[in-house]
């Protein structure tokens, strides 16, 4: 089994352009560097069906085993991510959005209750969304998703789960 895994990375901003997406890049890079391959990047407004339909896309393509959402997970009414991607979910992650609140905790402190990180695992694919500034990524990443999508992670990864094809394309929990 190979440990690299088709990774596709969207970024939601109504700012940002692929020139100043310092967030987007940060996980292509990063990806890159734990070996892993970039299966698409894209950069969307934050409106909750734009942000759908890419990820809707991706999740079909049976090429992408992982989907990084960078952005849309605040407080605000912008911020509509969670609202895009939770509908689409199988089962949710619960302790990725717990466990990057309490990495982030000690890195802002209380201010990130207002982080909606969230992930979950939809058509044996794993979303995992994340708040859109850069070290929000990076405690994402080096706390949290690298470690679960290394195969040789102990005592268990979501990786291990993915290539042994524990779930199945298309499959419910119906």
């Amino acid at each position: 089994m190979s440990n690299a895994m088709s990774i596709a990375v969207l970024t939601v901003s109504d700012s940002r352009t692929v020139a100043t997406d310092t967030s987007g890049q940060f996980l292509v890079d990063s990806l890159a560097e734990a070996g892993h391959h970039l299966g698409a990047r894209e950069l969307v407004e934050d409106n909750i069906y734009k942000i759908r339909a890419v990820v809707s896309n991706w999740i079909a393509d049976e090429q992408i085993e992982v989907v990084l959402i960078t952005g849309g997970t605040g407080f605000t009414q912008r911020d509509t991510t969670p609202e895009a991607i939770v509908p689409l979910l199988h089962q949710e992650i619960a302790g990725y959005g717990e466990l990057f609140r309490a990495l982030s905790y000690k890195e802002i402190g209380a201010s990130t209750v207002q982080s909606r990180a969230v992930g979950g695992l939809v058509n044996n694919t794993l979303v995992f969304c994340m708040p859109g500034s850069t070290g929000a990524c990076r405690t994402a990443w080096n706390g949290i998703i690298k470690d679960q999508l290394d195969i040789d992670n102990k005592p268990c990864n979501f990786a291990e789960l993915l290539k042994t094809a524990s779930y199945s394309h298309g499959a419910t929990s119906e």
